[in-house]
């Protein structure tokens, strides 16, 4: 990929790391999958998404801009995500990465566009950290990516199989999620493209707000959600899945 524009290659592993939620959408619409095993993947996804953030993102974006631009943006992209997790949750997008308990749109009117806009408020942190990985050295973090990639999956499958029950149609279910792949693939372009040439803590506190979001997002919606069901199981995956990053990370260093 060596003669591929870099701009390019980011919108592709943008595009990678997004097709897990296509990949996870079809398994959950085709195949009845226990939700028990839903939880432990979800789990698994959010250990290995706070082992990247936390040595990928936040010790890059430290070393690059420094404690103040890192706490910052750190902080920024929490509270941005927050509020408006807060706002869409009101509009019966809270459970949107349930496989079970999603509202229909008879229930809570509404509700399907505040699950698609939350999936799309989740996905788009991430990706901006694919283009922002590849800023200076060139080459993209594949740990990032896997990271992104193994969480996408569950968050497909789970929040595809509860539209599914919440009787929404197959051409909305896919049509969500091959519009937020490709939006991933876009973010990631403009994390590239629109950071380039710029300083090096404005892109420290960018990469920080990416973490802030990203962490943010795992606390409000993914654990508690894997905890729903695995229970006592969910602290131990989690801790595997996190094992399983900071390894690849290592290997990979």
């Amino acid at each position: 990929m060596d003669q591929i524009p870099m701009w390019l290659q980011a919108g592709w592993w943008g595009l990678v790391a997004g097709a897990a939620l296509l990949i996870g959408a079809f398994v959950g619409y085709r195949v009845k999958v226990p939700p028990r095993l839903v939880a432990a993947i979800m789990a698994f996804g959010s250990g290995v998404l706070i082992s990247a953030l936390s040595f990928e993102l936040m010790d890059e974006a430290f070393k690059t801009g420094g404690f103040r631009a890192t706490a910052f943006g750190f902080l920024a992209g929490a509270t941005v995500y927050t509020l408006a997790n807060w706002w869409l949750s009101h509009g019966g997008a809270r459970h949107r990465k349930r496989s079970g308990g999603q509202p229909s749109e008879a229930e809570h009117g509404g509700s399907g566009s505040a699950i698609a806009v939350g999936a799309l408020l989740d996905g788009i942190p991430e990706s901006i950290v694919i283009g922002l990985s590849m800023l200076g050295g060139g080459k993209v973090s594949l740990v990032a990516v896997a990271a992104i990639f193994l969480s996408n999956v569950p968050e497909g499958l789970s929040s595809a199989a509860g539209m599914k029950k919440a009787g929404r149609s197959a051409g909305y279910i896919f049509g969500i999620w091959g519009a937020i792949a490709l939006a991933s693939g876009l973010s990631a372009l403009a994390g590239y493209t629109l950071f380039e040439g710029v300083s090096p803590a404005t892109v420290a506190a960018t990469t920080a707000v990416a973490a802030g979001a990203i962490l943010a997002m795992l606390a409000d919606t993914m654990i508690p959600e894997a905890f729903d069901e695995a229970h006592d199981f969910a602290g131990l995956i989690t801790v595997m899945g996190f094992l399983a990053a900071f390894a690849l990370s290592k290997m990979g260093g």
